[in-house]
């Protein structure tokens, strides 16, 4: 039973404990996974990780009026029109979300170390629960509460709604990354949420705006995260603008802001594209096996090559990824390239005398540009104009963030999904948090939850047509909540 009730109001546990969800983080164990670890970080030549990233937006399709429809998941939608587009997939996503929890219990059965990271949407927990896929969350929970399976499940934090950080808010991105840890905590109890110590960005969108940048780290150390996952092509070395040369070894992502403050917290390079195909055929493994024991600070260490990728999109995925995962499962257990998750990579590696002051520095990409015109403390305004002489001089320059595919800008193009979020976001702000309106009372979490349900980022990547509908739709529903009419 968890001390933090799974519903109020009849809504997910998105707000209103703030003070007793800080009090766990703040006060979790250190290095639990290292202490439960048998691996023997001495002898391997290197490791590999897998995180498996699952999602699934709540739209405005429960009844045929959009402005009167009720809220379900899409998953809920594609089960009831399983003869639409690629609906018939429904039943095999609904496995593809529970069946980690039925793989790790049947290899550790068999004496095997499965190692698998697990980065949830609030949307998809809540659509799961509202639907009556109560197997999905009962599998999860086995894995995730048992201290027998729990050293080979790690999961991930995220922002609830799978808002992308460059476009939203970062006020409202906070109130995500908040969100996400009542309602885990609410599912799965404290104990579990005190072992969450990395975070997964929606579509690994990584802000390289200054200001945005260290709002979004600031957050991540804020609510207790000591490590997130970036993407390669979205981080760059400080002193030459370049990416990172060893992205297998923990770096340390340093971002400072327009007024000189400065934050950092440990990146994990992911690396490569998003291809579902490479955690499918286990290729990090594979490569992995290629790498010998690195130097870091005088230490000899094994690289760790990390990836991560849908956990139920694409044939591949469906498919493939379970008979390869029990089998890379079986042949890495006891070798000397293990799978690992990486908050026990970071404990091992701690347990060396290692500390993330010794790991290298990154800054997310085009700001070494930026630094070598503008110096930090030299206030917004002069900042805006540096970005602004920066982008006439090269049109490839941009502050829109990094993300998975660099061909698609989280900003640029839908000027009408975000005028509406940032309607909504402005009446929430105005109409909630300024009359400082308790996170307990009922009308917040309302509006939070419609606010955040329309801040999904499947709204702004879709672009036009009936996406774009839904999204105005929650926009309108949050709004009207906010101020109470």
């Amino acid at each position: 039973m968890s001390e933090f009730a799974e519903y109020v109001d009849g809504l997910p546990n998105v707000c209103g404990a703030e003070d007793a969800i800080d009090a766990i983080v703040r006060n979790r164990p250190q290095r639990c996974y290292g202490a439960e670890s048998p691996i023997d970080f001495g002898s391997i030549r290197s490791a590999a990780a897998i995180a498996l990233h699952m999602h699934q937006p709540l739209i405005p399709a429960g009844g045929g009026d959009l402005h009167s429809a009720d809220v379900i998941s899409n998953l809920q939608y594609m089960m009831e029109n399983q003869g639409i587009g690629d609906n018939h997939n429904a039943p095999v996503f609904h496995w593809c979300y529970k069946r980690i929890g039925e793989f790790v219990p049947q290899l550790m059965g068999e004496g095997k170390e499965p190692r698998v990271m697990l980065e949830y949407s609030g949307t998809l927990f809540h659509g799961l629960r509202k639907m009556g896929l109560h197997d999905v969350l009962d599998a999860l929970k086995g894995v995730t509460c048992n201290p027998h399976y729990r050293r080979a499940v790690e999961w991930l934090g995220a922002p609830w709604g799978h808002a992308v950080a460059p476009s939203t808010p970062s006020q409202d991105y906070r109130l995500h990354v908040k969100a996400w840890q009542h309602h885990f905590a609410g599912i799965f109890g404290s104990e579990a949420l005190a072992r969450v110590r990395g975070f997964s960005p929606s579509e690994m969108a990584l802000p390289n705006h200054p200001d945005v940048a260290y709002e979004y780290i600031k957050t991540l150390r804020d609510c207790g995260y000591e490590w997130v996952l970036v993407q390669e092509h979205s981080v760059e070395q400080p002193a030459n603008g370049h990416g990172p040369e060893r992205k297998h070894l923990p770096h340390r992502l340093v971002c400072t802001n327009s007024k000189g403050d400065s934050v950092s917290i440990i990146a994990i390079v992911k690396t490569q594209g998003s291809d579902t195909k490479l955690v499918a055929q286990m290729q990090p493994y594979y490569e992995a096996k290629s790498l010998s024991r690195w130097e870091l600070a005088g230490k000899s260490v094994p690289p760790l090559v990390t990836q991560i990728a849908d956990g139920e999109n694409g044939g591949v995925m469906m498919n493939e990824f379970p008979p390869k995962f029990m089998e890379v499962s079986r042949e890495s257990t006891g070798s000397d390239c293990p799978l690992m998750n990486v908050s026990e990579y970071l404990d091992l590696l701690y347990g060396l005398g290692l500390t993330a002051e010794d790991f290298p520095a990154l800054q997310p990409i085009f700001q070494k540009r930026i630094w070598d015109r503008f110096q930090p403390g030299g206030g917004p305004e002069r900042l805006n104009q540096v970005i602004e002489e920066l982008r006439k001089e090269d049109h490839r320059f941009h502050m829109e963030g990094g993300s998975w595919t660099n061909d698609i800008s989280w900003v640029r193009g839908y000027d009408n999904v975000l005028g509406p979020m940032e309607e909504a976001s402005s009446a929430f702000y105005r109409k909630i948090i300024e009359p400082g309106i308790a996170t307990t009372d009922s009308r917040y979490r309302n509006a939070l939850f419609h606010l955040m349900t329309a801040q999904t980022s499947c709204y702004r990547y879709w672009g036009q047509g009936l996406w774009t509908d839904y999204g105005r739709e929650l926009c309108r529903r949050a709004q009207a909540i906010a101020e109470g009419s």
